[in-house]
């Protein structure tokens, strides 16, 4: 009987010596760590590890003095905490299992977004998680929207950089103003917005569109970097302007005109994907 006792003790987490040691409390009590060890079989040179690690837990009471005294918590006691706790760890598994799934879906799954107001508050979502670095594409109206957020960003120390097409100032990010933006509202008769949180998530789409706007979130690598390497590789041209505008203008024309043209499909020399 004791050792049907003693293994359904173990399957609440007792060790042998815990089980035996509550066991032999529950027989009798208070008792003193040695009368413990004796009346149990628990070595003396581990029982005050033993009570100690009960007492820890919650399962037997002592009572301090010269000689500290033993007692254990009630059985039925004992049951009802022991079947609270595992009920929360079951609900903390659920739950924490879920977003773990949810986590490893997402980064396999493309979400589509319709509405200008909805992706930019999946925009919002994904400067708020951010905790390193934010990579953004934006015009003028979107920033208005997002800047706050994107200042709380970098308020907690994330690096923000901005390639903004229109007249875009602050004073918490690295602002790289696009060298043909106007011309590119004109050319592309929309809006873009794209950024990249951390390296591992995009939000990509056209938010000039009102309700018929539609982008793109996912955190699928295979979208996620190819994305996040076109905006940087943005920065490079960006940069490389800034120091050889004239060389490069006089090679392709102004605001690089040329190389729009030879790399464009339709006659007019404009974009279509809104038409």
């Amino acid at each position: 009987m004791k050792e049907n006792i003693l293994e359904t003790l173990k399957n609440l987490n007792f060790t042998e010596y815990e089980a035996k040691a509550y066991l032999t409390l529950l027989e009798e009590s208070p008792l003193t760590g040695y009368a413990v060890a004796k009346n149990s079989g628990v070595p003396r040179s581990r029982i005050y590890e033993i009570l100690d690690s009960l007492a820890m837990r919650g399962d037997i009471l002592v009572s301090p003095g010269n000689t500290p005294q033993y007692t254990p918590v009630p059985a039925k006691e004992l049951i009802k905490n022991r079947r609270m706790k595992a009920e929360e760890n079951f609900e903390l598994a659920e739950k924490s299992l879920a977003e773990f799934e949810r986590s490893a879906n997402d980064r396999e799954n493309i979400w589509n977004i319709m509405g200008r107001n909805e992706i930019l508050d999946k925009v919002k979502a994904c400067i708020l998680s951010a905790k390193k670095r934010i990579l953004l594409e934006i015009w003028e109206d979107e920033f208005e929207v997002l800047e706050s957020e994107l200042r709380q960003a970098a308020n907690r120390g994330v690096n923000v950089t901005i390639i903004a097409y229109g007249e875009i100032v602050c004073d918490f990010a690295n602002v790289y103003l696009h060298y043909m933006g106007y011309e590119i509202t004109e050319e592309y008769g929309g809006r873009w917005l794209v950024i990249s949180g951390d390296d591992s998530e995009v939000v990509a789409g056209i938010v000039s569109l009102g309700k018929d706007s539609r982008a793109a979130w996912t955190m699928h690598v295979g979208l996620v970097m190819p994305i996040t390497e076109v905006m940087i590789h943005d920065l490079y041209l960006m940069e490389i302007m800034e120091e050889h505008k004239e060389l490069l203008e006089e090679s392709f024309g102004v605001n690089l005109a040329k190389l729009r043209k030879k790399f464009s499909i339709h006659p007019d020399y404009k974009k279509h994907y809104v038409d």
